[in-house]
């Protein structure tokens, strides 16, 4: 190598160097300034995910899934579709459909059943024409939904559950796989009303009187059928029994004959949606580490009724 080529290549190996030193100079400046290296971090955390890879990351928190029979599947949609936001909730209204939309999320993930039956057929009863604006509305928005409800009360805890005790801040007196609260007395009246006021609800059914002391508090949320209801009263025994919903001639009457044969088990009841709305709401806080830069949020499907 001659002189002119030894120089030429020090030369750019100094111009190399300081190219170098700029660039590492320049990433340490930008760093120093206040809340973009967290961005920078989030930023590469950042990932798009499919309608099923959601499916897959949740379901490697419930014992046992996928279960081989399941009511929790695909109503619309498509598992291949890329996820630009997620809605929960109890029911997939109408109204929370276009509610989702407007949030730009795309997929929502819903508790209970889209086209009125447990099984979600759109043919059980043929023809609905509801059904069919409801198809095609989520088309419309290309709104994916997926049932979790099985799954979701196979987790451990039990996600409906636990988020009632969360928001009813009655989570001190669980014992983990029992379904009664050892609680304070506390008037049938007061329980009433402390549900009624952390759980957002504008009124509830009791049968029972109000002034009864009550210390062991079963509860149940949604419909867990009259079988389970009274069956949990028989073994139990509970001061009171509070369910979602009840078949009236099941549970309601089995309990107005128990008052009356001096059995001491009262009765609240505080509607499906709002009793298990709780637990979807809890699934943001628990789902958002899981799928880091994707915007989760709760829609409240909220009481179809009003009182009058």
């Amino acid at each position: 190598m001659n002189d002119l080529q030894k120089a030429t290549g020090q030369q750019a190996g100094r111009r190399e160097f300081i190219i170098h030193s700029l660039k590492a100079a320049g990433a340490a400046a930008l760093l120093s300034v206040p809340g973009l290296s967290e961005a920078g971090s989030l930023m590469s955390n950042q990932r798009s995910y499919t309608v099923q890879e959601i499916i897959d990351i949740i379901l490697k928190d419930i014992p046992g899934a996928p279960f081989p029979q399941t009511v929790d599947t695909l109503k619309s949609g498509s598992a291949a579709m890329q996820v630009s936001g997620i809605v929960t909730t109890m029911f997939p209204t109408m109204d929370v459909i276009e509610q989702a939309a407007k949030l730009r999320a795309n997929f929502i993930i819903a508790h209970e059943p889209t086209f009125y039956n447990h099984t979600d057929d759109i043919n059980w009863v043929p023809d609905n024409e509801i059904v069919q604006k409801k198809q095609a509305l989520l088309q419309q928005h290309g709104i994916t939904i997926w049932r979790f409800h099985d799954y979701w009360h196979s987790h451990k805890p039990d996600g409906i559950g636990y988020g009632v005790l969360k928001k009813t801040g009655w989570l001190p007196y669980y014992t983990p796989g029992q379904l009664i609260l050892n609680m304070p007395a506390t008037s049938l009246k007061d329980i009433a009303l402390h549900v009624k006021t952390t759980l957002g609800i504008q009124q509830v059914r009791v049968i029972g009187n109000l002034a009864q002391q009550c210390r062991r508090v079963g509860l149940l949320p949604g419909a867990a059928g009259g079988q389970q209801q009274i069956g949990l009263v028989e073994k139990e025994k509970p001061d009171v029994l509070i369910v979602g919903e009840v078949h009236e001639w099941e549970t309601a009457e089995y309990i107005r004959d128990g008052l009356k044969a001096g059995a001491k088990t009262s009765l609240i009841v505080l509607g499906h949606s709002v009793s298990e709305e709780p637990g979807m709401e809890w699934l943001v806080e628990w789902l958002q580490p899981k799928l880091p830069g994707i915007n989760i949020s709760h829609i409240a499907s909220g009481n179809p009724f009003q009182w009058v």
